[in-house]
């Protein structure tokens, strides 16, 4: 999902609690809150040596331990707020991937992606998910398209990793 599809989404469901389901029926804390708004530039080398820039939004989102028990869920319309906010201050690329960073004791910190959403009942329930990695230069190490993840390891002599 694109920046500008989710400020979109946003704006649409801005009647509605936010909620982030970071695994299937695993939500984050109602004690959430949005503590950073990223604007990252990715400037990387893949195992093959070809090189690649991105950017990409990233929300973070904290579980504030002195607000467990807390009965309600951010609103849409107060985290749109926020992320408004924020774009006064540092300009969005619009079509950047917008990627969710969290973790709590039970779950690895990472950055997900928002996958898929579900607006009912008062809420909006956006699907997060890990992408796995993969390798970009395929083509470079020998790794067939359709290769399974014991295949895609590099061999020494390769010219892969």
């Amino acid at each position: 999902m694109t920046t500008s599809e989710f400020i979109t989404l946003l704006a649409e469901h801005q009647g509605k609690s936010l909620l982030f389901e970071y695994a299937p029926g695993m939500l984050v804390g109602t004690n959430y809150h949005i503590t950073e708004v990223k604007h990252t530039s990715i400037d990387a080398v893949d195992c093959g040596g070809n090189t690649d820039a991105w950017k990409e939004t990233v929300i973070q989102l904290w579980e504030s331990p002195s607000e467990l028990g807390k009965p309600d869920y951010m609103g849409v319309y107060k985290a749109l707020g926020i992320l408004r906010k924020v774009g006064t201050m540092k300009d969005y690329e619009m079509e950047a991937p917008v990627k969710i960073e969290y973790g709590n004791a039970m779950f690895h910190t990472a950055q997900l992606h928002v996958n898929d959403f579900e607006a009912k009942e008062g809420q909006l329930i956006l699907k997060l998910a890990v992408q796995p990695t993969d390798c970009k230069a395929k083509e470079t190490c020998g790794v067939p398209e359709t290769a399974t993840a014991e295949a895609t390891s590099c061999a020494p002599g390769s010219g892969c990793c």
